[in-house]
């Protein structure tokens, strides 16, 4: 006998239906699965066989065909246990007729049975919203799936609370929509951070306009410090944000354990060993990286010119196109990747030219050679480079008391507010005709940018990115023209030669 079951398969972040077809025939015991299973799914028909067989329930000595439909489409990952076992015992008619139409089910079968959360939940509940049918998965899916509107969730603990669900004999309760976690009270303030008066403007313009951030300063002097109080001064997700961002970690499997909507910016900081599938997605089975983890946040990357070469010349396309493409033989995903890049790094190999107390071991080769890690297509994608110096103790006890978090997230938030009310987006999204619009220059400013482009030999890149920081700075003073003042403070931050 033949049943069908209805499943996901996860492309990207996207969720594409999946027909499960169980047959049941006459014959020698065997079990397939066809489709174009990857091994993780060829692996569960022991899984299904353990599991029926643990959970008191019968599993057929007879011919057994699984074919995932679109037979064309790569089926990966231990999310078909559950529909594989269900539409098994459906063909051996101990489910009602059609009782699997009417369902999108998904989940990873342990041997005794059970139900192992699974990575892309988020994203079966909405393809099941669009599809008008309630989602069945395992108890530790059920709350992040409930996020989406419009769609049931029923969350199992084992393939026989399933099944029960089903015959109606003991029918699940729908999974409520999680609480809003509440604020982060860990954040960290800026108030903790003496001096550096300019570092923290220029971290201030980076995250109102969204803008990238070369930090460059010997070690000590607070790069790292400051970069981690960013996610303190970013205004919380929209609504449509968070979605976004949610359906992203759940794909990577990162919301089983907390469950709920990603409220808050994301901030990721990898290690400079990272590899270049890590940080940019990627893998025998794709998955999304550092870059799209960081998608709506930001990327702070310490000690920039300590990661491989080859991995940030990778960053090249994601900071202009703000999504990743990840080509491979069968298909290629696309993964968002709108995030504000935060970098930091010792202006030498040994850490203390400039420095006014410790002297420089390097040669001015050295030098150079540690600076040209970062290449010059690299360095015009960024937006603002600011020197970080090392404080003394005497001038760190003399630093007066700085403003916190507070004060300059609100600035942010009312930057941010006259960016959306005027166009709708930050102003690092503006581009071509949109930039022209919204950031337009009188005479007398756009002689003077004019005249500074000529001066710093700025590319038609860099002249938009100086252009698209001075929006912010007038943005951050409450001024609906770019005047000079704002585009002589953006033209200073424009990277220049590090050495």
């Amino acid at each position: 006998m033949l049943a069908r079951a209805r499943s996901v398969a996860l492309i990207g972040v996207d969720a594409v239906p999946v027909e499960v077809e169980v047959d049941v025939s006459p014959g020698l015991p065997s079990f397939m699965v066809v489709g174009l299973p990857d091994q993780a799914v060829s692996e569960a028909r022991e899984r299904v066989r353990a599991a029926v067989r643990n959970a008191g329930l019968p599993f057929p000595a007879a011919r057994i065909t699984v074919n995932l439909a679109p037979a064309d489409l790569r089926k990966e990952g231990p999310l078909y246990d559950l529909p594989i076992a269900l539409g098994l015992l459906a063909a051996q008619e101990l489910l009602p007729a059609g009782a699997l139409a009417g369902v999108v089910s998904a989940g990873e079968l342990a041997l005794d049975g059970t139900l192992r959360p699974i990575a892309g939940a988020v994203n079966l509940a909405l393809l099941a919203a669009q599809e008008g049918l309630p989602a069945l998965l395992p108890e530790g899916n059920a709350a992040e799936a409930a996020l989406i509107d419009g769609v049931s969730v029923y969350g199992a603990v084992s393939l026989l609370a399933a099944v029960r669900h089903l015959t109606g004999e003991v029918r699940l309760e729908a999974a409520p929509p999680p609480e809003p976690a509440p604020a982060e009270a860990a954040l960290l303030d800026l108030a903790d951070l003496k001096g550096q008066t300019a570092a923290k403007r220029a971290l201030e313009i980076a995250l109102a306009g969204g803008h990238n951030l070369l930090l460059v300063g010997s070690p000590g002097s607070g790069k790292t410090m400051l970069a981690r109080r960013a996610p303190g001064l970013l205004p919380p997700l929209t609504r449509a944000e968070a979605l976004e961002v949610t359906r992203i970690h759940s794909a990577a499997g990162l919301l089983a354990a907390r469950g709920g909507l990603v409220g808050h910016a994301p901030y990721r900081a990898p290690h400079h060993t990272v590899s270049d599938a890590g940080l940019i997605g990627g893998g025998s089975v794709p998955k999304p990286g550092e870059v799209s983890l960081a998608h709506r946040g930001v990327l702070f990357l310490d000690e920039f010119p300590e990661f491989s070469r080859k991995a940030l010349e990778t960053l090249r396309q994601p900071l202009e196109d703000r999504t990743v493409s990840i080509s491979r033989a069968r298909a290629t995903v696309t993964y968002p990747a709108n995030f504000q890049l935060i970098a930091a790094m010792n202006p030498c190999k040994c850490g203390h030219h400039g420095d006014p107390e410790k002297a420089c071991t390097c040669t001015p080769a050295e030098r150079t050679r540690y600076a040209g890690r970062l290449s010059g297509p690299l360095l015009d994608r960024l937006d603002l480079l600011v020197r970080v110096p090392r404080l003394t103790v005497e001038e760190l006890s003399r630093a007066p008391e700085t403003e916190g978090s507070a004060a300059v997230r609100e600035r942010i938030a009312h930057a941010r507010r006259r960016m959306l009310a005027r166009q709708g987006t930050r102003n690092s999204d503006l581009a071509g005709q949109a930039l022209r619009r919204h950031a337009p220059l009188a005479p007398g400013p756009e002689a003077f940018l004019r005249a500074a482009a000529r001066q710093l030999s700025l590319t038609g890149r860099g002249y938009d990115r100086v252009l698209r920081v001075a929006r912010t700075v007038a943005d951050l003073a409450g001024s609906p023209e770019i005047r000079e003042p704002h585009l002589a403070e953006a033209v200073t931050y424009r990277p220049r030669e590090l050495t």
